[in-house]
């Protein structure tokens, strides 16, 4: 397992196969996410108890999804880092951050203008909004710690460990409404049983939740990309000054 998953992230093959499938990526998740807006905010019913403030599901629920599965990512390559010394598995952390810490950012916003009708309130130190803002915390930590060292490896094992430590939200997260009474709705799309929401509701959620995902990916990968080259030049210019000394 370890020598295919070096062999695959090797930055020459990472770069030429990443720039093969990022336009794609690109182009499938701002079409998707422009398609899921565009039905769900003009042309999907309204909710008969919460009217038209409940389009901002169409924002708010891709945003929470990539929130959890942006910090699931992140405590992946950390285990791939600490575990088989993957290649590339520091660097995609590092660029996951960022992008994990924008999602659960909006999220948070997004819950709260939609809390605000159906709460009166902005914020509530519910179960569920609360373990949210503590995933953000987490981000903002990997990223600040990551950066904390002068030695890049040593911020990068320190971060990886925060990572999986971190992971024990994740699970609070996802069942926070059936562990604790909460304000908080419970999930309208599960694995174990029929979606509660509205056919027409749905689909255009489904399509948000891909876009949005595919959004994600590809400025993960452009992200990767960057950093890659990014290295690889200042080891160009390091040995060159070696050399030249």
């Amino acid at each position: 397992m370890a020598i295919t998953l070096h062999r695959f992230a090797n930055p020459g093959q990472f770069l030429r196969l990443s720039g093969r499938i990022l336009p794609y990526l690109a182009v499938a998740g701002v079409v998707l996410t422009l398609v899921g807006l565009g039905w769900g905010l003009f042309f999907a019913p309204a909710d008969y108890q919460q009217g038209d403030a409940v389009r901002i599901i169409y924002i708010h629920v891709p945003a929470a999804w990539l929130a959890s599965g942006g910090y699931f990512g992140l405590a992946l390559c950390s285990l791939l880092s600490l575990v088989w010394r993957h290649p590339l598995a520091d660097l995609a952390a590092v660029e996951i951050g960022p992008v994990g810490a924008g999602c659960t950012a909006l999220c948070l916003a997004t819950g709260s203008l939609w809390g605000r009708p159906m709460w009166g309130t902005w914020w509530v130190w519910d179960a569920r909004l609360t373990s949210m803002l503590v995933l953000l915390f987490l981000y903002l930590g990997h990223i600040a710690l990551v950066r904390a060292f002068d030695s890049p490896e040593r911020g990068y094992r320190a971060g990886a460990i925060l990572a999986l430590i971190g992971v024990v939200d994740l699970p609070v997260i996802k069942f926070s409404v059936e562990w604790w009474n909460t304000l908080h709705q419970p999930a309208s799309i599960k694995f174990t049983s029929a979606p509660t929401v509205f056919s027409g509701m749905l689909w255009p959620l489904l399509i948000s939740i891909l876009g949005f995902s595919l959004g994600f990916a590809a400025i993960v990968v452009a992200r990767l990309r960057a950093a890659v080259m990014e290295r690889r030049t200042r080891g160009l210019l390091l040995a060159r000054a070696q050399e030249a000394a």
